[in-house]
Parts: structure tokens; sequence; C-alpha cells
């Protein structure tokens, strides 16, 4: 019956009960032996009369409430097609008003339902601004809808010190924060708005403390700048939190249109590198976007392209420079260094290492750092070289224990001995590492393997923290050592620094040593082991292994 609607299947009963009632009253009528016209045409009329009643019966109980189920039915198909907006048939009110009811009651339901999902997906629930999606597809618009002359702006503003609101008061309080700063930023709109008379702005929260502001229409390039200044006013102002006055601060970038771009992707790029350009010189500025910030995101994007096509070739390589006692001369260990041969020339780290971090590139590289590091430990221990390994590890590998999971299975792989491999973790990134890469850093240095913390000096160190870390050795950094040969405070507190990394229970490793001047008095005054040019220059792998099957221990031991 799939197909007919319930009151077609009442008008059906009404006839069937009509047949049925015709072949009683047929079988009543007639004699066994014969039917005859006068018992057929008795029999009819029975049936029509039993049919009429039994119509009459179903369309006053059956049908009318059969056709209002028909009306329910079709209403709850076209609902479920995406037609929330008309309303109940008037027959399902009129028949089954119950129904009626749980229907209305259903719809409204989800109406509400959908606006929640839909303001959840739009809007930022800590500060009700549009988030990052409703933000570009609004912005996109109105960008669309301006003439082409048409004067526009774009804010990128990032709070200056709400990591530490957040880390010293809790999320919570956090997010309080962040809601007063939307009100003051829709202060700011309105005024500015009303002031020009001008279509109202589009504020909206990127993620975390990032926002953004876009203002469809100026007057005048000028005006940019008037409302930049009235949002750094507003954001400098204290912020009344957890009955304490809280003050943050923000750094802007300012993106125009069309002058720096005409698409919100321009914009927003533009804005966004004058926004760290206000940080990097100071903070809580407001800074426009220029001529030079355009040549630096140049460079930076043919960087990255560079980049990606030296992990896709093969483009890395490392060398080594050795580290040797300081008291007899011998090697004791060789630092891997990071290569890229570019087809302009040879590469060091410092002119690409910041922007593989940036774009995760690091990643990839670090990666291949470890697999060639693990070959050429194996490789070394089958021509009998027994020096340890150093390898540098960057902070975005430090952040994922995995890194150091994938390292144990590549020094596995390559049957290197783990006693050969030292790994170098900045001091700063040693203070702030989690308790999980602590113990990956733990399960490493178990096997074997040397933990050295690198640049000491240059951080802020919690000694009580680094009496706890899994380390062997600590690198001084080089501005610590640089003026030990011709300074009695320079030796002074390099000398109390090595004194220090002893009470610790480690080795002390001097790097960047340029004089034998240096290294004498490094020497002097306890340092255990010494690396720099004065030593020997970072070398090929080959001119690596000659030089220390050449080297003489007593000389270099002075």
């Amino acid at each position: 019956m799939e197909g007919f609607s319930l009151k077609s299947r009442a008008i059906a009963f009404a006839m069937c009960a009509g047949a049925v009632a015709f072949i009683l009253a047929l079988a009543a009528a007639s004699t066994p032996q014969a039917i005859t016209i006068e018992s057929a045409g008795r029999a009819l009329i029975a049936a029509i009369i039993c049919g009429v009643m039994c119509w009459a019966s179903a369309e006053r109980s059956i049908a009318s409430t059969a056709e209002a189920i028909d009306s329910a039915i079709e209403r709850l198909q076209g609902a479920a097609n995406g037609d929330l907006q008309s309303g109940i048939p008037p027959q399902v009110h009129e028949s089954v008003p119950t129904l009626a009811r749980a229907m209305d009651g259903l719809f409204r339901q989800l109406h509400a339902n959908l606006e929640s999902v839909q303001r959840l997906a739009m809007f930022d629930p800590v500060t009700s601004l549009p988030n990052r999606t409703n933000f570009r597809r609004t912005a996109e618009r109105m960008l669309a809808e301006l003439p082409p002359g048409n004067v526009a702006v774009l804010y990128f503003i990032d709070l200056d010190r709400f990591k530490h609101v957040n880390d010293t008061m809790g999320h919570a309080t956090g997010d309080a924060l962040l809601g007063m700063v939307a009100n003051r930023l829709r202060a700011v709109a309105d005024r500015f708005a009303a002031e020009t008379d001008a279509r109202p702005p589009l504020i909206g929260r990127l993620a975390g403390d990032e926002f953004t502001m876009f203002f469809p229409t100026l007057r005048h390039v000028r005006e940019a700048e008037r409302i930049g200044r009235g949002i750094l006013y507003a954001l400098s102002e204290p912020f009344d939190l957890s009955d304490q006055e809280v003050s943050i601060g923000a750094s802007i970038g300012i993106a125009l249109r069309p002058e720096h771009g005409t698409t919100l992707h321009d914009l927003m790029r533009a804005a966004d590198a004058a926004m760290y350009h206000a940080k990097a010189m100071g903070r809580g500025r407001a800074e426009h976007f220029t001529e030079i910030l355009a040549a630096e995101i140049a460079d930076r994007a043919r960087l990255e392209s560079d980049l990606r096509e030296a992990v896709d070739k093969d483009q890395f390589t490392l060398v080594y420079q050795p580290q040797v006692s300081a008291a007899e001369g011998r090697i004791v260990a060789a630092e891997a260094l990071l290569r890229w041969r570019h087809p302009d020339g040879l590469k060091m780290p410092g002119t690409f290492i910041q922007r593989a971090e940036e774009t995760g590139l690091i990643v990839e590289i670090g990666e291949w750092v470890v697999e060639s590091v693990a070959e050429t430990i194996s490789r070394w221990g089958r021509l009998g070289v027994e020096q340890r390994m150093a390898v540098n590890i960057s902070p975005r590998q430090l952040d994922h224990a995995s890194f150091f999971r994938k390292l144990r299975e590549a020094m596995l792989a390559a049957n290197a001995p783990a006693h050969l491999l030292e790994l170098e973790i900045t001091e700063t990134l040693a203070m702030h590492c989690s308790s999980e890469v602590l113990e990956a850093i733990a399960q490493l240095r178990a096997d074997g393997a040397t933990i050295a913390i690198d640049d000491f000096g240059t951080g802020y160190s919690n000694i009580a923290r680094l009496r706890t870390l899994p380390i062997d050795r600590i690198k001084l950094d080089r501005s610590l050592i640089e003026h030990v040969a011709d300074s009695a405070e320079a030796r002074t507190i390099a000398q109390a620094v090595i004194g220090l990394i002893h009470g610790l229970g480690c080795e002390a490793v001097a790097e960047g040593i340029e004089s034998d001047d240096q290294a004498t008095v490094l020497r002097v005054i306890g340092c255990d082991i010494l690396q720099g040019y004065a030593v020997a220059t970072p070398m090929e792998e080959d001119a690596f292994l000659e030089w220390a099957r050449a080297v003489e221990p007593q000389r270099i031991a002075g």
C-alpha cells in the first residue's frame, strides 16, 4: 500500500466492505443450486446500502483524520527538505490538535537549535564578535560592493600582554578581559562611524588575542591614522579585573584599500606584516604597511619557496666541528652543523632557520638531519671513530615528544649506538619544555645518549629546575667568553658560571673560541671542553676524518 494516502485507504476500505456485503447478501438470498437475476439484484441493493453506510462512517471517523495526517506528512517532508518557515496545515489543527501542537513545538525547537548552531559557527562565543570565517565572508562581500576608488582601511590588532594575564589569573579572567576588549572596540567603532556618518565598521576576533576591524568607507587617508590612535588609547586604559587594574595595550597593523591591495587576502597579509613590525618596534604602536615591509614579505615568500625546493631536491648537507678536551687536547665530540647548498652558494643556518621554523619546514629538515646523523654515527662506528655526534634540536621539534621516538627509531634502524649521540637544546627551551618531553629526553639518555644545554647565559634559568633536568653538559654562550682574554670582569663571570656548571655535576663547554688566548684563559679557569675556530673550522665529513687522524692532542692542549 506504499504510495497511497490514508484517505484513499479509507475509501478502499468502504468499497471492500460493500463487496463483502454483496457476496454475503447474494449467498443468503440464493439457493445452493442457482443464483438468479432477482437474487443478485437484491444482493446488490444490500451491498450498495452497506457500502454507502461504511463510506459515511469512514468519512466521518477516518477520512478527515487521514487527510489531516496526510497533510502533516507532507509538511514534515517539506521540513526535511529545509522548509522550516511554512505553518502547520489548518486541517491538522482541526482534526488532530495534539499532533499540530507537537509539530509546532518541534519546529520551534529546530529553529532555536539551528540559530544556536549558526551562532556558534559564525560568532565567537567569548566576545560575540564575528569569528574568522564570518569576518572573512562579510569583509569580502563588503569589498566586492565598494566602487574601485573608494578608500577603506583594515586594522590587525594583537594584544601585547594578554598571555601574562591568562597565565597568572586564569582562562576565565582572560575570557572576561577579551569581552571587555571587544566592548571597547565596539565603542571606538561606533564613535568614529557616528562622527563621519559612515557605514559601521566590521569587527572580528580571529583567534586568541587577535582582533580585526574593517572600515569600508573613509573620507580621507588621514582618518586611518586617527582611528588607529583611538584604538591604541582605548586598549591602553587599565581594565578592572578581579578587583585589580590590569594594563595590556596592543600592537596594530594598518592596511589601506586600494593602496595596499583590493582583496581581503592582500589587506590581511599587509596588516599582519605591519602589526609584526609594530611589535618589533617596541609594541604599543600602530604601524602602516610600507614598501619595505612589502619587500620583506616577498623575500620571505621567495625563501619559503626555495626551502621547499631544497627539501624536495635534498640540497642540505652537514659539516662537522670538533670539540676537544681542554686538558688533554683529544677529540671528544663533533657538532653536526647544517648547511644549505643553494644554487647561489652555500647558506648558513642563520639565513634560513627562522623562516623554516615559521613555516613548519623545520620539521622535515629536522627529520632529514636525524636520519643523516644516525647514518653518520653508524658509518663512523664501522670506521672505528668513537667520538660523540652533537646535534641541535629546534623549538618546533622540542614541542613534540614524537620527535624523540622517531630519533630512537632512526638510531635503531641505522644500528647506531646511542652513546655516540648528543642532543643540544637551548637554555630557554630547557626551562619551558613539557613533562612529556622531559620524560622522552630522559628515556633517550637512559639509552646512553648525552644531553647538553646550549647557549647558556642568554636566557633566564631556574637553578632549581636546572638541577632536576636530565643533562650532562652545559655550553657557555659565546657572549660569556668573548672578552675573557682582555677583561678581568669577563674572566670572573666565566669562572663563576663554570663553577656553577661543575656544581650541577655537568661538564662545561666553551663554544665560539676565536683565539688561542681565549682557549688558554678558559683552560686555566677550569673549562672542560673547547670548540671554535681557534680549534678547527667546520669541515665536510672526509676533511673532518682526515683532520681527526692527523691532529696532535698535545698541540691543542697547549
